[in-house]
């Protein structure tokens, strides 16, 4: 099974043979591996800490990790996933010592927000984006785990070791919280 990852500043696909060199310690592969994931990887390290120091120092410890446990990895096909659970546990374990906070359901009243009259605005991408940094890093954490890296509510209950329906209401409060950000930069 053959695996073509690449971005677009490096066209050399992850494959089969690529893997086996890095199990076999070859220092070049390793670096055509880092080379081909290292800029979708630090991506998701930003989104999730909102810091670009942050982003780079889970990243350089992540391909610590990878570079250490590629003799772990079963399967080549399945090291895109494989090296993007890696990230997304360091970037949680950096949220963790961080103190990021996730309030329990049972912790808060709900309160009833105003609706959203999408009409007559306008959603850009940097709006978006500005709102998403903005949010409290407990409700970014779920959103961008749910959204961008396509984790569903169980999972990422169980990576966060928060109940299910904590993620489901942080992820509903992130999404009304960037709605009225947008709305108000408009």
């Amino acid at each position: 099974m053959q695996e073509a990852f690449t971005n677009n500043l490096n066209p050399t696909p992850v494959t089969d043979q690529l893997v086996a060199r890095c199990k076999k310690g070859d220092v070049r592969a390793f670096r055509e591996l880092y080379d081909a994931y290292s800029t979708a990887m630090y991506n998701i390290c930003l989104r999730m800490t909102g810091n670009v120091t942050d982003a780079e120092d889970i990243l350089q410890e992540a391909f610590i990790q990878v570079y250490n446990n590629i003799g772990r990895l079963a399967q080549a096909g399945s090291v895109t996933a494989w090296i993007k659970r890696i990230v997304v546990n360091q970037c949680l374990s950096h949220l963790r010592r961080k103190k990021v906070y996730f309030e329990e359901v049972e912790q808060v009243e709900v309160e009833e927000e105003d609706a959203v009259d999408e009409e007559g605005f306008t959603w850009t991408v940097s709006a978006v984006r500005d709102a998403i940094q903005a949010l409290p890093s407990g409700y970014k954490t779920v959103l961008n785990l749910y959204l961008f890296e396509e984790y569903s509510h169980k999972e990422i209950a169980g990576m966060l070791d928060i109940s299910e329906s904590t993620v489901k209401t942080q992820y509903m409060r992130a999404k009304e919280r960037v709605r009225q950000m947008v709305k108000r930069q408009n």
